[in-house]
């Protein structure tokens, strides 16, 4: 009796796995780099409400956002003296 490998990799099949993997994916990579990209524009100029919201953004996707934290530089920029 040999087992037919495309009975198991049907359609209906293959959906579940790739609805985690793109939420998997959403959540560990993409609205973290949004999440960051909005912090870096608006942190010097938010309300206190905003803030907090940055603050419970933070919170929500932490383990993503540790994953992308080697990779972000959020140093000030160099000012430029004029003389």
């Amino acid at each position: 009796m040999q087992l037919n490998l495309l009975t198991y990799l049907n359609p209906e099949t293959m959906m579940v796995p790739l609805t985690y993997l793109a939420l998997a994916g959403s959540y560990l990579l993409v609205i973290p780099v949004l999440v960051l990209t909005y912090m870096k524009f608006r942190w010097y100029s938010v309300s206190s409400f905003e803030r907090g919201f940055m603050y419970f953004l933070v919170f929500l996707f932490f383990p993503g956002l540790l994953l992308l934290s080697p990779f972000v530089n959020f140093r000030p920029r160099r000012r430029q003296i004029e003389v």
